[in-house]
């Protein structure tokens, strides 16, 4: 149909043709996932279990806070040559733990310890894998790395012995996808790889399970290198270290996603689209997916995807650090520097223009681009909404004396900023709808010039600059002044 369609002679251009349907039918129903929903329905045909149903926001959806299962799980594999190998290497160990008590290992070697069950055989550990997460019915799975190491292994591992991992709710199988990258996916059940959060939010040279838990906790994990689960496991004396590691690092996977989840939670409520997509897409697609949510709310039709790369654009000013050790250090800081600047300035596509003086339009320093000063643009309307709703939040927090209240406040601010930080980011590649080398040029002048003259009447006040960059620079004061 669109093909069809932008033949016509009367068609300029066609929009809005490549959103999925399911992601079209959130937008259109104004649902977000992780929100409480309101649902009325009414059974059509007893024979085939037809059944009609009528799904509304729910009118207090943000306050409702949702009990969630979450299961974690941890495999060890006997591998005698270092990295494991599907086609060679055998499964010997399952580990689970939950948010709700549970703390299991399957293994096919016996052990001592009460929370070992043993199986005869690497095909009977991947039934109780399968039965556990059944019995179970967990809202969330969660593991560490499972996208691209742990569930594939599984897979491969059952497919050889002939297991059938029906783990989904309505008994489909597990399935590996690619959007873009390796995922694994179970039919309603939301499968989180931890892996890919801490990632993403947390800045440590190195992200296994301890050096996170370290981070996160304070606490030194047990830690069992894998050359040496081989050799532990072929050692009657040390094979219970093989089965503490493992439950261990399964228990520890559940403390994470506790702390790291709330966060990917709060932004999926807010830009509406599914867990299982929020935690492997970047910022920049969270924020088209946000952007394209309130594009309907506004009636504002979106532009296309340009495809096209115009030129690079250059960053922020950066003064280059004065040699030496310095002291009576004082940190000026903009606060959402770009995003104000987006907003005070209206910077939108359908904002800019050719012609118009200081009257009318917002001149930028350096290029002389334009853009209108009235009425105000699509991205500075919603650029304006999550600046406000992240001031907002945060004042609730103060007032909040409610500990845990506080926490889902703290998250939902958290989420905001993660989307306010990337918006900028949104002209600067052809890839998303808002690609505008204009506009992103005029914001770093911008950027410029205000940091520029701020350090200059810095400087007329007697500070001396020591260090500037994009949104902040460093002064030292006087000796003497506070």
């Amino acid at each position: 149909m669109k093909r069809k369609i932008e033949n016509l002679k009367s068609v300029q251009e066609v929009r809005e043709y490549d959103i999925p349907f399911e992601r079209r039918y959130l937008i259109d129903k104004g649902l977000s996932p992780m929100n409480g929903v309101s649902v009325q329905g009414k059974v059509l045909s007893t024979r085939s279990s037809i059944c009609m149903f009528k799904v509304e926001k729910h009118p207090k959806a943000l306050e409702l806070k949702p009990e969630l299962k979450i299961l974690s799980f941890d495999i060890e594999i006997n591998s005698p040559n270092g990295i494991p190998q599907p086609e060679r290497d055998p499964i010997v160990i399952i580990s689970f733990s939950s948010n709700h008590g549970l703390e299991k290992t399957f293994s096919t070697k016996k052990s001592y310890s009460a929370f070992v069950r043993t199986v005869p055989n690497e095909k009977e550990l991947l039934n109780k894998f399968v039965e556990t997460i059944k019995a179970e019915n967990p809202d969330i799975i969660t593991g560490y790395n499972s996208d691209s190491f742990d569930f594939p292994y599984i897979k491969e591992r059952a497919d050889r012995l002939g297991v059938a991992l029906k783990l989904g709710v309505d008994e489909s199988k597990l399935k590996l996808v690619t959007v873009p990258k390796k995922a694994a996916m179970i039919k309603g059940r939301i499968h989180v790889d931890l892996y890919r959060i801490t990632r993403r939010h947390l800045q440590l040279n190195s992200h296994t399970v301890g050096s996170v838990y370290k981070v996160l906790f304070g606490i030194d994990r047990i830690d069992l290198p894998a050359s040496e689960i081989y050799n532990c496991w072929n050692d009657s004396d040390r094979k219970e270290a093989v089965f503490r590691y493992s439950i261990e690092d399964a228990k520890a996977i559940i403390q994470i996603g506790e702390q790291m989840l709330p966060m990917s939670i709060e932004l999926a409520r807010i830009v509406g689209q599914s867990l299982f997509d929020i935690v492997r897409r970047g910022t920049g697609t969270q924020v088209k997916w946000h952007l394209i949510r309130k594009a309907y709310e506004y009636d504002h039709i979106l532009p296309n995807e340009p495809g096209k790369f115009e030129r690079n654009v250059v960053g922020g000013y950066v003064k280059e650090p004065i040699q030496g050790l310095h002291e009576n250090i004082c940190y000026f800081d903009f606060r959402s520097l770009y995003p104000s600047i987006i907003v005070a300035k209206n910077i939108s596509l359908e904002t800019l223009c050719q012609d118009g003086d200081e009257e009318t339009c917002h001149i930028a320093p350096e290029f002389g681009y334009k853009f209108k000063k009235e009425p105000i643009g699509f991205i500075p309307t919603v650029t304006a909404q999550i600046l406000n709703e992240r001031i907002r939040i945060k004042a609730k927090m103060k007032e909040s004396t409610d500990p845990e209240e506080k926490q889902i406040l703290n998250f939902r601010q958290e989420a905001l900023k993660t989307l306010i930080s990337t918006i900028y980011g949104l002209y600067n590649h052809p890839q998303y709808r808002w690609y505008c080398v204009e506009a992103s040029e005029a914001i770093t002048a911008w950027g410029k010039d205000f940091l520029i003259k701020t350090i200059e009447k810095a400087e007329n006040h007697g500070l001396k600059p020591v260090y500037a960059d994009t949104d902040g620079f460093f002064v030292t004061m006087p000796k003497g002044e506070k």
